[in-house]
């Protein structure tokens, strides 16, 4: 049977709207869901028959602005764009911000369109730009470092050691400390000239469990040997695209930070958890692919977690809370996510912090699970 022209049309924009990676919904005259497409179904955890039967007042918590938003765009017939508006209730989950794209429906008469997208990942993403820009100011700063500091602190560390052998036993203490203090210096020039190494990773496919598995091999008979580590493991996760040494050295790093947090708390424990997450995609700056983040990992712990102050800033150089840190541990975490492609993002209660990393698969296992890399992990 052949399908007539306005048929075609409404399959054709069903399809497109469940394309859409955000939901979609129509208002009807009477504050009823007239439409929503699969990816609002998802939002509101309800078939798009359920919904047809209930108000969109039903799902919001009481006094929510999306309502009065929605009433002012069906009297003034002009779309209106509202940014960060809580919608947190029981029955579609808390921590629910939005930001809200509202417009009149012409051919239907008295409806309204919402779109909705969800903060916590545009937040992601925004921060990670700025943990990108703030890893090349780090750059910059480690090459002039490097040549401006560490020359003039061979000479000066040279003379302490020509004065040691000179002055009194009284004296030498303070010609030791200068020379110690200097190594200190040269130690931390060291690893800030890291983030000025811009040559290509050789990056292959890569057992992420594998990888996790070293991490916390090293954790347990070193700085985590009292502390809990647990595993969540999805063993059918393909390989990630990356470099094996890297990603050790990502996670070592947050499994130590993650062991600090803990401390000697009784109860403290740290788990691992892998996790396959479709339809996150990235466009990045000076190019218009859109990169696949399928691949989920995390490190969590149940310390006291992260200040409100210091979590917008975490991975910017320099920011620490151990009375030694250098401050450099985050933020070349975060370099070394970036340059494969990858977000990192800190998630913190006062039960407890989780770092979450996402990075692509490896492309040639073949697609599988939503179009992505197959090819599950031994």
């Amino acid at each position: 049977m052949k399908m007539t022209a306005p048929a075609a049309e409404a399959d054709a924009a069903q399809i497109v709207l469940n394309t859409i990676r955000r939901p979609v919904i129509m208002v009807g005259p009477e504050g009823n869901i007239s439409y929503a497409n699969a990816d609002a179904e998802d939002f509101f955890r309800s078939s798009a028959a359920a919904l047809s039967r209930r108000t969109l007042a039903h799902f919001m918590p009481f006094g929510s602005p999306i309502l009065s938003l929605v009433d002012q765009v069906r009297a003034r017939r002009a779309p209106v764009n509202e940014y960060r508006v809580d919608v947190s209730s029981p029955r579609i989950g808390i921590e629910k911000v939005v930001d809200l794209y509202v417009a009149p429906v012409p051919e239907f008469p008295g409806s309204v369109v919402v779109m909705f997208q969800e903060r916590s990942m545009a937040d992601k993403i925004d921060r990670q730009m700025t943990h990108r820009s703030a890893a090349r100011s780090v750059t910059g700063l480690a090459a002039m470092l490097a040549h401006e500091i560490k020359n003039p602190l061979s000479g000066i560390r040279g003379a302490a050691q020509l004065l040691e052998t000179a002055v009194s036993d009284e004296d030498r203490a303070l010609t030791r400390l200068i020379t110690d203090e200097t190594d200190r210096i040269v130690s931390l020039v060291d690893r800030m000239e890291i983030f000025s190494d811009e040559r290509p990773i050789d990056r292959y496919p890569v057992n992420i469990h594998v990888v996790l598995d070293h991490v916390k091999a090293i954790a347990r008979n070193g700085f985590a040997s009292q502390i809990k580590i647990l595993e969540e493991y999805d063993p059918s996760l393909p390989p990630v695209y990356a470099n094996r040494d890297q990603l050790i050295q990502v996670f070592l790093n947050l499994v130590k930070n993650a062991a600090e947090a803990v401390g000697n708390a009784p109860g403290g424990e740290i788990t691992l958890s892998t996790a396959f997450r479709p339809g996150i995609r990235v466009s990045f700056p000076g190019t218009q692919d859109r990169v696949s983040l399928p691949l989920e990992f995390c490190v969590k712990d149940n310390g006291p977690g992260v200040s409100d102050d210091i979590l917008p800033i975490l991975f910017d150089p320099f920011i620490t809370t151990k009375p030694n840190g250098s401050g450099l541990g985050l933020a070349l975490v975060a370099k070394i996510v970036g340059d494969h492609g990858g977000i990192i993002e800190c998630d913190a209660t006062p039960r407890g912090t989780t770092f979450r990393v996402l990075m692509p698969a490896w492309k040639d296992s073949s697609a599988g699970r939503d179009g992505e890399a197959e090819g599950g992990q031994e």
